[in-house]
């Protein structure tokens, strides 16, 4: 998966890949020390209906905190931070490759 190989080579370690809480994922779960980041992977084949990026609406951001709260509870440990982040993977023009954009802290969740 190129979104794994991406983080890999930044020095992340993937702690989870799909990690569900019941019909709600979240693609990726990686960690860098102290750092734990959640990771939505959006993937298209061009950009006829727009960036991937911008297919993370505020309905799936609100999903992704609800599973990143559960992975913290199972998971998590004393002194840690996490962030939002969201890899998008588009096709290149004639197929050449993929383009890989990585936009790190991309969103923030309000505590009510």
């Amino acid at each position: 998966m190129v979104a794994i190989q991406r983080l890999e080579r930044a020095g992340w370690k993937i702690e989870a890949h799909r990690f569900r809480m019941g019909r709600l994922e979240i693609d990726l779960v990686a960690r860098k020390g102290s750092m734990v980041a959640f990771v939505e992977v959006k993937t298209r084949f061009s950009r006829k209906f727009g960036s991937p990026l911008e297919a993370v609406t505020w309905q799936k951001r609100r999903e992704i905190g609800r599973v990143a709260a559960a992975w913290i509870d199972r998971h998590g440990r004393r002194g840690e931070t996490y962030r939002f982040d969201v890899i998008g993977i588009c096709r290149r023009d004639r197929g050449r490759g993929w383009e890989v954009q990585h936009v790190e802290d991309a969103f923030r969740l309000e505590r009510r």
